[in-house]
């Protein structure tokens, strides 16, 4: 037995070791990296005009309290570290016409993204391109995903401004207050994640099934924080005006696409946990000259069936080997 066919065995015996393998796998298998990259184009154009949109609209509504202003606004971009010292000092400052060009971009954006989510959800857990959601009721689930998306920002930015006000008081909350606002933080954002997963897919499941995921986003999404934060402050500042344009554009980009890998990935978790994915057999990616699992039958399977176009359209998957196969694995191929 060759060294490669006993770690197969070996992870197929062992689900520590073959579930993580099964989730990496159907996240290149599902094309993962691709559905994070447009999920990361349509938020870069988004994230820009929603936030000077923000600072626009509380020069509105907090006009003669620039205090309290700042203290929001700062609470709310501290979510996007790596553009948020940039904008903090450049808000819109009530300018009508820019809200309105910025309304607009915006919205287009966050649809986009929206449409991106549903499209990464409905591959992951291979639904029939017949039963999902038309372009108008796509477009109202993209809505729905804005909204709970903005209710996302909401909590995030209480929970800063409730650090940042502590801290203005001379409130010292001391470590375990931190670690507590950091564990109540991933709380709350898990059960946006969960509405977020549930809402986006056209997959008949309960929600409960969501649930790994969703925690697994959002301890993602508050370490990608920390990592933004420490790119601002060892790259970024220390850049010249030009190259900083570049870190900072860079960034944006690197910073959006790991975040949204990550959310890709736990939508992956969900799918093998919840269909039971696992184990897959370790060269299938790479040969056809494999041993199959049954997960692997399965997936491929609803790999095939999540292209049927309409209802009354029959498919039928097999995985039977021809005679010519079989005997040039016995015999060797000339």
């Amino acid at each position: 037995m060759s060294f490669v066919d006993r770690v197969d065995r070996f992870q197929r015996r062992h689900r520590s070791v073959g579930f993580p393998l099964a989730v990496v796998y159907k996240f290149f298998d599902d094309q993962g990296p691709y559905l994070g990259a447009l999920i990361t184009y349509y938020g870069f154009l988004s994230s820009f005009p929603l936030l000077l949109l923000l600072s626009s609209v509380l020069g509105f509504v907090l006009q003669g309290r620039p205090e309290v202003e700042h203290r929001l606004l700062e609470s709310a971009l501290r979510q996007f570290p790596v553009i948020g010292t940039q904008l903090s000092t450049q808000g819109l400052q009530g300018d009508w016409k820019a809200i309105a060009i910025g309304l607009l971009v915006a919205v287009y954006g966050a649809l986009g993204v929206g449409q991106a989510l549903q499209n990464a959800l409905n591959v992951c857990w291979a639904v029939p391109r017949n039963q999902r959601p038309n372009p108008l009721v796509s477009r109202g689930r993209s809505l729905l995903l804005i909204v709970t998306a903005g209710l996302f920002l909401i909590v995030t930015t209480v929970l800063s401004g409730v650090a940042s006000s502590a801290s203005a008081y001379g409130l010292d909350l001391g470590a375990a207050g931190a670690y507590l606002l950091t564990g109540l933080a991933v709380v709350l954002n898990a059960g946006i994640f969960l509405l977020i997963f549930r809402i986006a897919t056209a997959h008949p499941m309960r929600w409960r099934r969501s649930i790994p995921g969703a925690l697994a986003a959002a301890a993602w999404w508050q370490a990608l924080q920390s990592v933004g934060t420490a790119y601002v402050s060892f790259v970024v500042k220390g850049s010249s005006d030009a190259y900083g344009v570049f870190a900072l554009v860079l960034g944006l980009l690197g910073w959006g696409f790991l975040a949204a890998c990550g959310v890709v990935m736990s939508i992956e978790l969900n799918v093998v946990l919840a269909k039971r994915l696992y184990p897959r057999a370790l060269l299938t990616v790479f040969t056809d000259d494999v041993d199959l699992t049954d997960a692997d039958k399965k997936y491929y399977e609803g790999l095939v069936n999540a292209n049927r176009l309409k209802g009354f359209q029959q498919v039928d998957v097999s995985f039977e080997r021809s005679l010519k196969d079989l005997q040039d694995e016995y015999y060797g191929s000339e």
